[in-house]
């Protein structure tokens, strides 16, 4: 069994393994735990490629997500055979991918995550338990005193006291477990006066997850999956806000809510080099293969691939008739059955360009997922339990239609920044999608910092922000700069001898915290540009 650390970290996502490294480089032992058998979360073991504002190759992030992008990159002009023109583009985009400027396959991510976490592994710093779950905390005197958790391999019990311990977990489980203040679902109206908050609160209304999985295609081959068990339900339900069948190319724009045909052409001609990625001009959703395309044949050697990749997160196979987190076991099946259904639908009877139905090349690939069936380790959790924090951020913080496209809030403890549309996709609660312009923002540590516990920080999605705001605080560059702000913020307060509180409150000891964070290339103010 590990030593006992200085900073315990629940969760081994983008959050968790930024927290880690923050932590290490200060020269604290540390502990991650993490459910599955890989880290990186949402762009590994929920197969997301990352969701990022469109000046994210020039500014907009912590220096070290600039580092992991960089790498993911660099492993593939070393190791894949990228023709002279792809290897050569400073921007490179292995997927060609049209919602981001880096879509990649999930095990590259991993690969990379690895190698930065490797020299902390080495010196022995860092230990990372892999299939550990969290099952219970004990606190006192407003401080987590102990977390257990439990090996899922062997089934045995470990349990940790550390002076802090960060929640990094998808749904804020530690919140939970350690009887942390916190928020899940939708706030009423009148706790925030938040415009699009409903009138009364519902915690159950949470943002659907999605079970994502890879495709490639076989023109002339049959690899269509044996009917899935709920295949006739998926078949022919028919959400109340959707213009038909939601198996089916017709979904609704998530900014306008009008009808809009999907298009699906797998491996088209395009040259992957001429595909550009701008959400603030076109969420690039309406082409479904090369909206999420994580590998493009073409930008390799001829006859290296047969098939480009594709990542299918799709409106087609967001989930919401049950919420999460609550109700994890049987909402996950049920998302797992929706997905599948998806690809059954795809493989048989989806309309063709050419006249014809379904696309029986279609394969799912295990390969590229780690799993056996091919489905994601995890389901693409967006909202998570929310600390009820010193700072909430609101609606009124950040949306364009209140506060202009230049109306950016400053905090005074700003530990960072992030940029996205208040995306919030169709909920437990029946709502439609609710898409809003954003303004780029800022964190504060304020919303990091429970109102009560002392000793307890988040360390993703479950910062101080509502069901709303959460909808542009919860993705990938923002998880990380949480993340990374965590780690560094438990290894100074050990270091300073102080608590967060006292750092977030006191202006001469977050200056000297400030310094700490833009020594290690945290960017934690915007310059002059506009929302989206």
């Amino acid at each position: 069994m590990p030593s006992q650390p200085d900073i315990l970290i629940v969760g081994g996502g983008l959050g968790g393994v930024a927290a880690a490294l923050a932590a290490c480089r200060a020269g604290r032992r540390v502990v991650m735990t993490e459910e599955t058998d890989w880290i990186g979360g949402q762009l590994t073991v929920q197969a997301v490629p990352p969701d990022e504002h469109p000046w994210v190759e020039r500014f907009g992030t912590t220096a070290t997500y600039r580092a992991l992008r960089e790498g993911i990159r660099a492993y593939y002009r070393q190791w894949y055979p990228l023709r002279g023109e792809a290897l050569r583009a400073a921007g490179l985009n292995p997927g060609a991918g049209r919602v981001s400027k880096l879509c990649h396959e999930p095990r590259v991510a991993l690969a990379v995550l690895e190698a930065m976490l490797a020299p902390h592994r080495a010196s022995g710093l860092l230990t990372v338990l892999t299939e550990h779950r969290v099952v219970s905390a004990e606190h006192d005197n407003d401080a987590i005193t102990a977390v257990t958790v439990r090996d899922l391999r062997s089934n045995t019990l470990r349990t940790f006291a550390a002076p802090y311990v960060l929640d990094a977990t998808e749904t804020g489980e530690l919140l939970e477990a350690a009887g942390v203040e916190h928020a899940s679902g939708a706030e009423s109206h009148a706790e925030f006066e938040e415009p699009h908050a409903p009138a009364q609160a519902r915690p159950g209304n949470q943002q659907g997850i999605t079970v994502c999985f890879a495709l490639s295609h076989h023109e002339g081959e049959d690899h269509t999956i044996d009917r899935p068990e709920d295949y006739d339900f998926w078949r022919a339900y028919r959400p109340g806000f959707w213009p038909g069948p939601l198996l089916g190319f017709e979904a609704p724009d998530p900014r306008t809510l009008e009808p809009v045909p999907r298009t699906f052409v797998p491996n088209p001609e395009l040259d992957p080099l001429a595909v550009g990625a701008d959400q603030s001009a076109d969420a690039g959703d309406k082409e479904l293969w090369g909206f999420r395309r994580i590998l493009a044949r073409k930008l390799h050697r001829p006859g290296a691939f047969d098939s480009d990749i594709t990542l299918v997160n799709w409106p087609l196979n967001d989930y919401w008739l049950k919420p999460y987190i609550g109700q994890e076991a049987e909402a996950l099946r049920e998302a797992r059955q929706l997905s599948l259904s998806l690809l059954y639908w795809l493989q048989t009877e989806a309309p063709r360009a050419d006249g014809g139905t379904g696309f029986p090349g279609l394969r799912i690939r295990p390969d590229v997922t780690g799993t056996a069936d091919g489905l994601a380790k995890g389901p693409y959790v967006r909202e998570s339990r929310r600390i009820k924090a010193v700072t909430t951020v609101v609606e009124q913080d950040v949306a364009i239609d209140v506060v202009g496209p230049y109306g950016t809030k400053h905090y005074r403890d700003s530990v960072g920044v992030g940029s996205y549309r208040i995306d919030l996709h169709p909920s437990t609660g029946g709502d439609t999608y609710i898409d809003i312009g954003s303004v780029p923002f800022e964190i504060p540590l304020g919303a990091m910092v429970p109102r009560r516990v002392r000793n307890l920080l988040p360390a993703g999605k479950n910062i101080g922000t509502t069901h709303i705001t959460g909808g542009c605080y919860r993705l990938h560059p923002v998880e990380w700069n949480v993340g990374e702000v965590a780690g560094a913020l438990a290894a100074h307060c050990l270091a300073q001898d102080v608590e967060p509180h006292q750092v977030q409150a006191q202006d001469k000891r977050f200056e000297e915290f400030g310094r700490v964070l833009e020594g290690a290339g945290v960017q934690r103010r915007w310059p002059d540009i506009r929302g989206y």
